[in-house]
């Protein structure tokens, strides 16, 4: 589905390739059979259903009017004003973001690594193939409250997947506030974001963490582990020295050499409230030792058979 929406220059091509990647991912979400996982999978299913009808319905209009299917052809305000809400829907931008934390708390973190990285590939696709037609104050606003709501929401979680679901619409926030000006570091920071975040997903897979709680005990199955964790949330955050400086540093440097000083700003700014999150989780991880009383001492146990020390 990734391949076909990636490689197409047919709006309905496109559509057909979000349409398997939506099928596909359902059973994935819903394979679990917890009442959670079911409601998640019918909420990604509803949402994603009224995206793709929008998107054909943009596409038709487009079409209707300009005479031709090609993706790249979007020339009227109107058909680029729904195609820009339709993936606005799909990526889970503000206003549309609503869906997003909740699915990712319904379903295991692989999946949820899957809906955070893979099945944003599609949608942000033919954002950058309609880039030069798109309308930059709806493209800006969105940009400016999804870096926003994705940072103050966060603060209030402790479940590790609903952190990472407001982490990943602050992120998207950054993306979509150069994507007008330079698509290429859209995608540069697309990849380096699926780089991060597929190493805490697998990190927390691996420790079986959901919670804050159960993070802080986290450090005494895998400290190395968690190290490297502690590491890629501080990368996450934009701290200057890791790799996810590097997008938040080029995105600031090109928004302030076309003059858009106001922007960077507020979003340099608003990101403050997503490093605080950050610095929560890998304070957790890491530098915090819980009290070693024998309620999580049974995590020192491995699983071998009865010790021979008596």
């Amino acid at each position: 589905g990734t391949t076909i929406t990636t490689t197409s220059n047919h709006w309905m091509m496109a559509w057909t390739g979000l349409e398997i990647n939506t099928l596909a991912i359902i059973p994935l979400i819903s394979k679990s059979h917890h009442p959670r996982a079911i409601e998640a999978a019918i909420k990604y299913f509803l949402v994603q259903a009224a995206a793709s009808a929008l998107l054909l319905f943009s596409s038709m209009i487009n079409a209707w009017l300009s005479g031709q299917w090609d993706i790249a052809q979007m020339t009227h305000p109107a058909p680029c004003l729904l195609m820009t809400t339709a993936i606005a829907m799909k990526l889970g931008l503000v206003p549309f973001h609503f869906w997003f934390p909740e699915v990712l708390q319904g379903t295991s973190l692989i999946t949820a690594l899957l809906l955070s990285t893979l099945m944003k590939l599609p949608p942000l696709t033919l954002l950058l193939l309609t880039s030069h037609s798109l309308n930059p104050t709806l493209l800006t606003i969105m940009a400016v409250s999804s870096t926003a709501l994705g940072g103050w929401m966060g603060l209030n979680q402790t479940q590790t997947r609903k952190i990472l679901a407001f982490s990943s619409i602050s992120h998207l926030g950054w993306m979509a506030a150069i994507l007008l000006y330079y698509p290429k570091l859209t995608l540069l920071t697309f990849y380096l974001y699926t780089m991060m975040t597929t190493t805490v997903f697998l990190a927390l897979n691996t420790t079986k963490t959901l919670n804050l709680k159960t993070m802080m005990i986290a450090w005494t199955k895998a400290p190395m582990l968690n190290t490297t964790l502690m590491l890629t949330l501080l990368s996450l955050a934009g701290l200057p020295p890791l790799t996810g400086f590097l997008p938040k540093w080029l995105i600031l440097q090109e928004l302030t050499s076309q003059e858009l000083t106001p922007l960077a700003t507020t979003i340099a700014m608003l990101s403050l409230l997503g490093l605080f999150f950050y610095l929560r989780l890998a304070y957790h991880s890491t530098i915090t030792l819980p009290p070693n009383s024998t309620t999580h001492m049974n995590q020192w146990h491995t699983n071998n058979p009865a010790s021979t020390i008596i």
